[in-house]
């Protein structure tokens, strides 16, 4: 890209591109910019073909940067659609605000008289039709207080202000639906499917390949426990789906050959093919819209509260409004009491606050599914961690394979490995990545992979049930034997290793050990989480007690349970909710799912099991547990500004009500300070809360 500094200053550059790009070329290196680490904001300007970016890294390596980057970049379509939607946004509404505007001006220059009356009479039809049908429902709201001022002047034959105050809250209604719908817009633009890779069906054999090379008419396999990219076609199989994200629903649904499936959902059992039919980007950015807009999970009791609060407060309006009346005969007073309400502010600012505060919580690599649940964050007093991929390394390795039959531990490997690549997890991944490094290369050699709940996989090779899982799993449910004259080598492996069993005919074949390294800043966080108010901070694991007890006791939990199995874990999240806690369950695999769906919170890890992310509230980074830290101080940051908008709310309505009844202020004085001040409130709602 070519261009010409016209604006240096610190950390700041305005450009003129001197090549000619049109408008989807801007978006695609506006989204190649922002996507830059060292690139703080980038804005583009098509009309002018300027562009600006904020950067964080130096003046010349930012330079080198925007040297590089053209519109042949690529870029996630998500983020395409997130930047037109904003850009198509801002084009609608600042129209809406200019013809709103202009067509005022023009009426009052160029009409008669007599004309601009009939078009004001015919505005204020809309305003009074839509308080009777308030009223004949029974309810005393905020639209019947504007119809009521709206009246009382038309009657009154003061048309200036009758036509004032509709001009204003015709423009209040815009700026607060712009304000509302933006912070959606950018929730929903921050919001990825974070599926990377995905089963490619090529000469009827499934290869692994990224995302970004499936095209529309390609067929993928997606099995149990994994997410859906892309929208398609089923072309084969059967599966229950879990379509919370796009339904708000979590009861799965059936779907087969013929069906049409949805990016973003997650297969809880069985698998298909599907034909992709569209990518995951506009499509998929809608849908997100789409849910946030609509599913009352995103609703707080606070906004609830604050919505039920508005209404309740009009008939005390009206009080109000009448006492004046009677104490001072004066219109004017009365009217400028009648101009003013709290419900506009307390209707947009809750919902405003929150919606900031989960596209803040994004910036930090944390995804919150609704308002609802940074409130019970700040509420709760019982955290359950599981551990293996929670508070111990995300990236667990494996560090031997010990062999309890004829084959070498490199075959056990590769056996392992090819079942594990189905289900990602922590542990499998280790597997899977420790066969990759010794280049143990395999081919499809098993039949269908089949994941059973309580927990590990199963499936056929060579005509024999191979088997690999848990302790509990192998031994236990299964029923598998170990070996004749090997107990003792068992018994000789070292606790501090986690341990895959793997089984085949039901004999122990080999025991994979996993260096399963506890996480650098865990003790960290659990030391603040105490401190932020956590008073029952628990460990949960199917992992042996010797593995348990020294982790637990590293991290520094108040209890720890050892050799719990997924409906175990579920189980004690309700006894604790039963005994008046509110709880947080933080997971990563297929085995948490029961507890994350018992807990008052769910919080996945990212890189866990698709599964666990559906049917988690919350996503954090796998990078770092202080962004769980990070979640509870933004959640009590949230419920602070919350509280600090009502008081704000209540004091600058009540003084421009005392305003009014002073004699200080006309009504359309006080219409326009109240829709300003609502405005005002809305957007610094929309402010950073850390």
């Amino acid at each position: 890209m070519k261009y010409k500094i016209l604006h240096d200053i610190r950390g700041r550059l305005r450009l003129h591109v001197l090549d000619k790009y049109s408008q989807a070329d801007f978006d695609i290196i506006q989204c190649a910019l922002s996507a830059n680490p060292h690139i703080n904001r980038c804005k583009a300007f098509p009309v002018t073909n300027d562009l600006t970016i904020e950067y964080s890294c130096s003046k010349n390596d930012a330079l080198k940067l925007l040297f590089q980057t053209t519109p042949e970049a690529a870029v996630p379509e998500h983020a395409l659609a997130s930047i037109k939607a904003s850009r198509e946004l801002k084009q609608e509404y600042t129209g809406k605000l200019a013809r709103k505007i202009a067509g005022r001006y023009i009426r009052r220059f160029v009409l008669p008289y007599y004309i601009r009356v009939a078009v004001l009479a015919v505005k204020a039809f809309r305003y009074i039709w839509k308080a009777l049908k308030c009223l004949l429902k029974g309810k005393l709201e905020v639209s019947v207080l504007d119809a009521v001022a709206i009246t009382v002047s038309i009657f009154r034959r003061d048309f200036k202000t009758a036509g004032s105050v509709m001009f204003l809250l015709e423009i209040g209604e815009i700026l607060e639906d712009w304000t509302h719908k933006k912070s959606i817009s950018d929730l929903a633009g921050s919001m990825s499917l974070n599926v990377e890779k995905v089963w490619l069906k090529t000469d009827g054999q499934p290869v692994l390949v990224n995302t970004s090379l499936i095209n529309s008419g390609d067929e993928i396999i997606v099995g149990a426990g994994s997410m859906i990219p892309f929208d398609g076609k089923v072309t084969g199989g059967e599966a229950m789906i879990n379509q919370a994200t796009l339904t708000g629903e979590g009861v799965p649904v059936r779907r087969s050959e013929g069906a049409t499936v949805y990016a973003g959902t997650v297969i809880e059992e069985g698998d298909l093919i599907i034909r992709v039919t569209q990518n995951a980007g506009a499509s998929r950015y809608d849908k997100i819209v789409s849910m946030i807009e609509e599913t009352e999970k995103l609703k707080s009791s606070v906004e609830s509260q604050a919505e039920h609060l508005a209404d309740k407060l009009v008939p005390f309006t009206f009080l109000g409004t009448a006492l004046v009346w009677l104490l001072t005969r004066s219109v004017t007073k009365t009217m400028s009491v009648l101009m003013v309400d709290f419900s506009c502010a307390l209707k947009l600012a809750m919902p405003v606050t929150v919606l900031s505060a989960i596209r803040e919580a994004n910036a930090y690599g944390i995804t919150v599914k609704g308002g609802k649940f940074l409130e019970k964050i700040a509420a709760a007093n019982t955290i359950v961690f599981d551990k293996t991929g929670t508070l111990t390394e995300a990236n667990p390795t494996v560090h031997s394979v010990v062999s309890f039959c004829e084959k070498t531990p490199d075959d056990l490997l590769r056996i392992a490995a090819c079942l594990e690549e189905h289900f990602p997890h922590s542990i499998a991944n280790a597997v899977v990545r420790a066969a990759k490094e010794k280049k143990l290369v395999h081919d499809e050699m098993h039949t269908k992979v089949e994941y059973v709940v309580a927990h590990g996989v199963k499936s056929t090779i060579d005509n024999a049930e191979v088997l690999i899982g848990s302790y509990h799993f192998i031994f236990e449910d299964m029923g598998a034997a170990v070996p004749l004259g090997t107990e003792q080598k068992l018994l000789s492996i070292s606790s501090e290793f986690s341990r895959l069993y793997l089984s085949v005919d039901g004999w122990l074949a080999a025991v994979i050990c996993i260096e399963d390294p506890l996480r650098r800043e865990a003790p960290e966080v659990v030391a603040q989480l105490k401190k932020s108010g956590f008073e029952n901070i628990v460990m949960m694991t199917g992992d042996s007690k010797h593995t348990a007890k020294a982790i637990a006791a590293e991290v520094g939990v108040d209890r720890f349970y050892a050799e719990v199995l997924p409906e175990e874990k579920a189980r004690f999240i309700i006894s604790e909710k039963a005994k008046g806690n509110t709880v947080i369950m933080i997971g990563d695999g297929v085995n948490d799912s029961p507890a994350l769906s018992s807990a008052d919170v769910g919080i996945a890890i990212s890189n866990g099991a698709a599964i666990a992310r559906e049917i988690a509230d919350v996503t954090v980074s796998e990078n770092d547990l202080r962004s769980i830290v990070t979640l509870r101080k933004l959640s009590n940051a949230m419920m602070k500004r919350i509280r600090r908008n009502y008081r704000t709310i209540l004091s600058v309505n009540g003084g421009l009500i005392a305003l009014g009844v002073g004699g200080l202020a006309q009504p359309t004085v006080t219409a326009m300070l109240h829709n300003a001040s609502t405005l005002g409130i809305g957007i610094m709602s929309t402010k950073k809360l850390l």
